[in-house]
């Protein structure tokens, strides 16, 4: 079997496939860095919800997390790292290959 002949769903991104973390990437790819509080608005998610999917990301090393203050206020900033920027867009054009929209 060529690569041609391989069914697209095998080039999906496992980590991807649940719709809070699709989200996550979708939003984080639209932006250079999102805060925590903004992603979490964004898809509509609790504090705790998306602390537990931004740590798979994460682990996968699809986002990039950073922590820091704005004065004494801590603030987490969320980034699209490279290899993730990378895996979302191929996640995408598989997506669209099996929906027949390539």
């Amino acid at each position: 079997m060529t690569a041609e002949q391989v069914h697209p769903r095998h080039r999906l991104v496992d980590v991807l496939q649940h719709p809070v973390r699709f989200s996550i990437v979708a939003a984080l790819d639209k932006a250079e860095k999102l805060g925590f509080a903004e992603v979490r608005d964004a898809v509509e998610v609790s504090d705790s919800v998306l602390s537990k999917q931004v740590s798979a990301l994460e682990a996968a090393g699809i986002v990039d997390v950073q922590k820091g203050f704005v004065g004494k206020v801590p603030r987490t900033t969320l980034v699209l790292s490279r290899s993730g920027r990378a895996a979302w867009r191929s996640h995408l054009a598989a997506l669209r290959q099996i929906a027949g929209t390539d």
